[in-house]
């Protein structure tokens, strides 16, 4: 009985790499571009963007699940630290994680590469949303979370939901029903941006409509998702400026939004700040996103 049991767990927090779509890629074209960095947990040359699964056991399931999308400037994705160590942690809250593998942007292996990390977010939560009732997921529980420029992807797909920029044929919501920013870079602006975000996003020469479009605190409306977002005040590569703009954004629209700025850390701060999440726990269990 007891090596059933030791069975049956291991089934329930067995790990799950999939593709993210089922069929075409969108907004892709044929390139000599390969991926790597596996080993090293820091990944490049992202072709095939996956969603990597982790399902709590079934006795801690509180039917909440986070999309996580790891940050690196848009150059790299830290999808070790800044993904499957974080899915772990919300693994042992009973939260379902789901780390995204996203498209850098690269007009080498694109079309228009300002809308494919956008893509990849959108096609995520519409993935997780398909298959809610299998992951044992509420389909109104479903947020997003995001690191640096995965925060300000994050972001994009909690101000940019309403317009489908993937094949949607069922209209199934994109909207995340909440939103964690970890020190993100959320404007494009020169007065705001992290520049090499906004270079590898936008290129070297970006145009007022997509410096505009893509800074996200001008973005916010009554129905962007509520908000939890951390930073430090020093940060000294995303500036916390940042975090406040849209927090202030949030505010002005009545969304609720909840923020934590420590005065030390620097960029990054989560890696030598332990205990970190617990403000973050404590938001979800106050807002019903988990049980305890």
């Amino acid at each position: 009985m007891i090596s059933l049991f030791l069975g049956w767990t291991s089934v329930v927090n067995a790990q799950q790499v999939l593709p993210l779509y089922p069929a075409k890629i969108p907004n892709t074209k044929s390139s000599k571009v390969t991926e790597t960095g596996a080993t090293s947990g820091i990944i490049r040359g992202i072709t095939k963007p996956t969603l990597q699964v982790y399902l709590p056991e079934k006795d801690k399931a509180t039917g909440t699940g986070v999309v996580i999308i790891p940050g690196g400037g848009y150059g790299v994705v830290v999808y070790q630290g800044e993904g499957i160590d974080i899915a772990k942690e919300f693994v042992k809250r009973g939260i379902a994680a789901f780390v995204l593998k996203y498209r850098l942007p690269n007009d080498s292996i694109m079309p228009d590469k300002k809308i494919g990390p956008l893509q990849d977010a959108q096609q995520a939560i519409k993935f997780v949303r398909e298959n809610a009732s299998k992951w044992g997921v509420d389909t109104h529980k479903i947020g997003i979370m995001g690191f640096s420029a995965g925060g300000h992807l994050a972001s994009i797909e909690a101000t940019h939901f309403e317009k489908s920029l993937i094949d949607n044929p069922e209209q199934i919501s994109l909207r995340p029903d909440f939103q964690i920013l970890v020190y993100p870079v959320i404007s494009m602006r020169d007065s705001l941006t992290h520049q090499g975000s906004q270079t590898n996003l936008l290129g070297k020469d970006p145009s007022t409509e997509s410096v505009k479009l893509f800074s996200n605190e001008l973005q916010v409306t009554k129905n962007t998702p509520p908000a939890y977002i951390t930073h430090t005040a020093d940060d000294k590569v995303v500036d916390v400026d940042n975090s406040i703009s849209y927090f202030e954004a949030l505010r002005r629209e009545k969304v609720e939004v909840e923020m934590h700025i420590y005065p030390k850390g620097n960029h990054g701060f989560i890696f030598h700040h332990p205990g970190w999440m617990e403000p973050l726990f404590d938001w979800m269990k106050r807002n019903n996103w988990i049980k305890y």
